[in-house]
């Protein structure tokens, strides 16, 4: 798991460096509401380091219908199987993806807004919850994080997992306390005290590359972002959980 990382780290970094210095793709939400807006990159010549090629169209990054867990936080199946619990829920997800190599110089992804300035505590959380069969790997999707102190990344296959509440079977919750968390944070854990410049999805791991999708599907689909006591979900907006 950590191999596929380190394979291709010098290109996620340039990733992220140039995805955190370009402008919105869509229109922000205010910086004091907590929301995760989609967004894709596409590099120009250049823009993944001296002489890489451009990237390519092979990125998708939306909120869909259907394609997450219900928003009322309820079960998304039920005893029977052809009659499902929540009918009129809208079932919102992110759906991430790149349809192509990892090394194209492109990602999709969501900025995380609602979180500069906040400062990491001892039990400050970052997570999700993702659909089996999707990938998780040890690069994406991954948390980025800007801070006064540094940047840093925490990615999905070595962060703590367990079931997900509302359909354990077929998702899985993804938890990670940034000032202890493992080998999941790159380069170390996040120091408490450090100051929150943005925090940022990133999924740019492609079709070659295999983690838990042993044939590699280059997509992966989110649902309630957790930032730190705060869930994000039906269509990026968010609501207060414990």
């Amino acid at each position: 798991m950590r191999r596929s990382h380190v394979l291709h780290r010098g290109v996620l970094l340039l990733v992220a460096a140039v995805v955190m210095s370009s402008g919105p793709v869509l229109p922000a939400a205010a910086d004091d509401a907590a929301s995760a807006e989609a967004f894709t990159f596409v590099g120009g010549p250049g823009d993944c380091g001296p002489g890489y090629p451009a990237g390519s169209q092979i990125v998708t990054a939306r909120w869909l219908k259907g394609m997450g867990l219900p928003d009322n936080g309820g079960p998304n199946v039920g005893t029977n199987p052809a009659d499902n619990p929540n009918k009129k829920d809208q079932h919102w997800g992110l759906l991430l993806s790149k349809n192509g190599t990892t090394p194209d110089c492109s990602a999709a992804g969501a900025r995380i807004h609602g979180v500069k300035g906040k400062t990491v505590t001892a039990t400050f959380a970052l997570g999700f919850d993702y659909r089996n069969g999707g990938h998780c790997g040890a690069g994406a999707p991954r948390f980025n994080v800007d801070t006064d102190m540094g940047f840093f990344f925490v990615g999905c296959a070595n962060a703590p997992q367990s079931p997900a509440p509302q359909d354990p079977l077929q998702w899985t919750r993804t938890r990670s306390v940034l000032s202890t968390c493992g080998i999941e944070c790159f380069p170390t854990p996040i120091p408490v005290g450090a100051k929150i410049k943005s925090i940022t999805i990133i999924f740019d791991e492609g079709t070659d590359t295999a983690n838990n999708d042993t044939q590699g599907v280059g997509l992966a689909v989110l649902d309630n972002i957790f930032i730190n006591g705060t869930t994000i979900g039906a269509n990026g907006n968010s609501g207060d959980d414990d």
